[in-house]
């Protein structure tokens, strides 16, 4: 039912994981005003399942909550599947977050064919996400955060747009969904968010450790004026998320792990000036939700690793800019 490590290769050659796949390549670069043009067009057309209320909450707060997106049965087929993916688990990169202690993550940059696809392709996660967006999206990339049980160390506080301006996106027209699959509490370490920080516009980031964390000063400001929320989740809600919304977590200092998926969507109209580590524009294949349940039985993922040691400039590209000034 699952991968052997031998059969899914872990490749790190910079141009495959700037390329789509065969059957999935094109790229398009739009103008401000057919952007404009072109959101407003498809925002009509958008039908994710969020209601009004939960894209309001988006707008104002800078992220909404929906819960049960995935049923029991679909959760817990991502689980398995990913805790019995040893190529997953031995792709994992190890980040230390300043206190000494280490997140592990794996990242992929296409969607694949198996379950980690499958979810990220299904109907009722792409469209809500352009709902929320008020276009077609692509597949930015997804990871798996896996913060075990004593061990998971903690994420600076930092937005996402904060180095994903630095892969030569324009505009911060990003949407990140984070997937419990276990269930995320105060204690293990969930997800905390700055509600309404997405209306202070990218924040200058800085190296914590080995992640990109916002300013200090800046986010300390930020605490005393905005409510801070943890995203307390049972497995199977999702977290729909800004790219410009503060949000960090704690360590992990439970008995039980907090594992979750985050899938990253970047909107079609803002296709990257230049190429980074993450692909340009590549068309999305959505899948009906029934698809998820039935990728059961295959390989675990069907994906390409990123080596984010060796690929991923973001982090380095800090440090060039404080060299710098």
């Amino acid at each position: 039912m699952f991968a052997k490590l031998s059969e899914i290769k872990i490749k790190f050659a910079k141009t495959r994981k700037n390329k789509a796949p065969d059957g999935m390549k094109g790229i398009r670069l739009l103008s401000a005003t057919n952007r404009h043009v072109e959101s407003v067009g498809m925002g009509n057309r958008m039908s994710g399942v969020l209601v009004e209320s939960e894209r309001l909450a988006y707008e104002r707060d800078g992220f909404t909550i929906r819960r049960g997106l995935f049923s029991r049965e679909e959760i817990e087929l991502l689980g398995t599947t990913a805790r019995s993916d040893h190529a997953l688990d031995q792709a994992a990169t190890a980040l230390d977050d300043g206190e000494g202690n280490r997140v592990r993550l794996s990242l992929w940059n296409h969607p694949g064919e198996g379950v980690y696809g499958a979810f990220a392709r299904c109907r009722k996660l792409v469209d809500s996400v352009e709902q929320l967006l008020g276009e077609e999206v692509y597949h930015y990339h997804s990871k798996m955060v896996l913060k075990d049980a004593r061990t998971g160390g903690a994420w600076a506080w930092h937005q996402d747009y904060g180095y994903w301006y630095q892969n030569g996106l324009l505009f911060p027209r990003l949407c990140s969904v984070m997937i419990a699959v276990d269930a995320a509490t105060e204690e293990n370490g969930c997800l905390r968010v700055l509600k309404g920080s997405h209306l202070m516009g990218r924040v200058n980031h800085v190296l914590s450790g080995e992640q990109a964390g916002a300013d200090r000063e800046r986010v300390a400001a930020a605490e005393r004026v905005l409510e801070t929320v943890p995203c307390v989740m049972e497995p199977g809600d999702a977290v729909f998320f800004h790219c410009n919304t503060l949000h960090c977590s704690a360590a992990n200092h439970s008995d039980h792990p907090r594992w979750a998926m985050i899938c990253c969507y970047n909107a079609a109209s803002n296709n990257p000036y230049k190429e980074s580590h993450h692909p340009s524009y590549t068309k999305l294949d959505k899948v009906d939700d029934a698809a998820i349940l039935e990728t059961a039985g295959r390989e675990a993922g069907g994906v390409e690793f990123l080596d984010i040691e060796g690929e991923d400039a973001s982090a380095k590209s800090l440090v060039d800019a404080e060299r710098e000034t």
